[in-house]
C-alpha cells in the first residue's frame, strides 16, 4: 500500500470511529421494532418486542414499536408505539393484517427517521419495511434486521389449505427474510428448521430471554393465587401455560396424564392459558378420566401471577416441538421450576436431564415413565435449582447481546458508506 493510501485509509476509519463514537455518546439511536402483533394482544413473539423496548428504552436507546391497529385498543407506555391500519381477514386468521403499502402510515415512519428495522414477523411486518425501504422519501437504505421466531411452515399448512398456494405463502416468506440485512434465530434448533423452510443464508443464533428475576414469587403472593384459583392442595402440581393448540402437544400430555392416573401416585395438573382449541381439550381431558386431576384456569395476562403459577408448579409440562425458543422454560427456571421437555426439541436446548430438567421421547409412555420416577423421589426441589442455575437467561442479557450488534451492523454501513465515496 502506498503511503497516499496508507493515509487516506487511516482517516477514513478515523471518521466512521469518531461517527460511531459521537453516536455512542451524544444520539440515541432509534430502533424500529415491528411485529404483527404487540400487547395487549399476548403471545411469545409480542411479549418479545415488548421486552426489547422495555430496556432498549431503559438503558440504550429509543425504540419505535410498529404494529397493526386492533379495534378498540389504547395503550400507553414510556416509548412511541405506531399502529397502522389493520383487516381482520375475514376472520380466517387469529390475528389482524396490516396493510403493509401505505404511504401516509410510510410516511409517518420516515418522519420518525428510524436507524435500524428489527423485523419479527415476515409477513406485513417484513412487507412494510420493505416499502419503507423502497418508498421516495428514503434517501439511503435503512439496514433491515429480521428473527426468526416461529415454525412457519406450520402456521402455512394449518391456515392455507391448497397445495399451490402453501407454495406461493412460502416463496413469499423466504423472499421477506432475504431481504433481511441480517438474520438471526432464536436457537440452533429455529436455525435448522430454518434451513429446512428452505432459506440458504447464513444466521447468527440470538436467544430470547425472560424478563422474571432470578427469585421466586412471595409467599402471599402464591397464597392469593391458590385461593383466587382454587388451586389443588394434595400431591405435587404440574403446570402448563401457553396457548391452548393441539400442536402444542397437549394431547401427549393428557395421554402420558392419563397413565400417570393408573398409579396410585398423587398429582393434579393445570393448565393456564386460552384460545381456539380449549374446549376440544378440556373435553379430551374428560374424556380420559381426568376431571379431578385437571384444572384449566384460562388465560392471565397479569406477570406477576404467571410467576406466582410458575412459582407454586412443582413441574412445568412443556413436551412442544412446535416452539423455536420455548420461553416458559426459562421463565419457569427463574422461579426454580423444572419442566418435561421432548428429546432433540428446540425447548429442550441447553437442558440436562435429570439435572435441570426431564427429556423424554415423544411419546405418552416415555413421558409417565419419567413423570413416575420424579413423584417417586420427590426430588423436585433440586432439579428446579438446577434449571434455575443453568438455563436462567434474563432479556437484560438477551438486548445487551442484541444491542451490541445492532452497533456492528451501523458501524458496517458507516464503513460501507466511506468505502464508496
Amino acid at each position: 500500500m502506498c503511503q497516499y493510501c496508507y493515509f487516506n485509509f487511516r482517516n477514513r476509519c478515523s471518521i466512521i470511529y469518531k461517527t460511531t463514537l459521537i453516536r455512542r455518546l451524544y444520539m440515541k439511536l432509534k430502533v424500529a421494532l415491528m411485529n404483527d402483533s404487540f400487547p395487549p394482544i399476548i403471545d411469545g413473539v409480542a411479549n418479545t418486542v415488548k421486552n426489547y423496548a422495555d430496556i432498549i428504552n431503559e438503558k440504550y436507546g429509543e425504540p419505535l414499536v410498529i404494529t397493526p391497529r386492533y379495534p378498540g385498543i389504547i395503550t400507553e407506555h414510556h416509548y412511541k408505539v405506531l399502529r397502522y391500519s389493520s383487516v381482520n381477514f375475514f376472520g380466517r386468521l387469529p390475528y389482524r393484517v396490516g396493510n403493509p403499502v401505505s404511504p401516509s402510515v410510510i410516511y409517518s415512519i420516515f418522519k420518525e427517521k428510524p436507524d435500524l428495522l428489527h423485523v419479527h414477523c415476515p409477513f406485513a411486518s417484513m412487507s412494510l419495511a420493505r416499502s419503507i425501504n423502497a418508498s421516495e422519501f428514503m434517501k439511503e437504505h435503512i439496514p433491515v434486521v429480521f428473527t426468526y421466531h416461529t415454525k412457519f411452515s406450520v402456521d402455512i399448512g394449518k391456515y392455507v389449505s391448497s397445495r399451490p398456494m402453501k407454495a406461493v405463502a412460502q416463496r413469499y416468506v423466504l423472499s421477506n427474510i432475504n431481504y433481511a440485512d441480517e438474520v438471526w434465530v432464536v436457537s440452533e434448533g429455529a436455525g435448522r428448521d430454518l434451513a429446512e423452510f428452505g432459506y440458504t443464508g447464513e444466521y447468527l443464533v440470538m436467544p430470547n430471554g425472560t424478563d422474571f428475576p432470578h427469585e421466586r414469587a412471595s409467599d402471599e403472593r402464591i397464597r392469593q393465587i391458590n385461593f383466587l384459583y382454587d388451586l389443588p392442595k394434595d400431591g405435587p402440581m404440574f403446570l402448563f401455560v401457553g396457548r391452548m393448540m393441539w400442536y402444542k402437544n397437549l394431547r401427549l400430555i393428557l395421554d402420558s396424564l392419563k397413565k400417570l392416573a393408573n398409579s396410585d401416585l398423587k398429582f393434579s395438573a393445570v393448565f393456564v392459558g386460552d384460545c381456539g382449541d380449549k374446549n376440544e381439550i378440556v373435553a379430551y381431558a374428560k374424556q380420559l378420566g381426568l376431571g379431578d386431576r385437571c384444572l384449566f384456569v384460562g388465560a392471565v395476562t397479569n406477570r406477576e401471577k404467571i410467576r406466582a403459577f410458575f412459582s407454586r408448579a412443582d413441574l412445568l409440562l412443556f413436551p412442544s416441538t412446535y416452539d423455536t425458543n420455548g420461553l416458559v422454560v426459562r421463565e419457569a427456571a427463574a422461579c426454580d421450576c423444572a419442566a418435561l421437555l421432548v428429546k432433540g426439541s428446540c425447548a429442550a436446548e441447553g437442558v440436562e436431564d435429570g439435572v435441570s430438567g426431564l427429556l423424554a421421547e415423544e411419546n405418552a409412555d416415555s413421558c409417565a415413565e419419567k413423570l413416575a420416577a420424579l413423584l417417586r423421589s420427590g426430588n423436585f426441589k433440586e432439579l428446579g435449582k438446577g434449571a434455575g442455575n443453568n438455563i436462567y437467561y434474563s432479556w437484560d442479557e438477551a438486548v445487551k447481546k442484541a444491542w451490541d450488534r445492532y452497533e456492528v451492523i451501523l458501524e458496517n454501513k458507516e464503513r460501507k458508506k466511506e468505502s464508496n465515496v
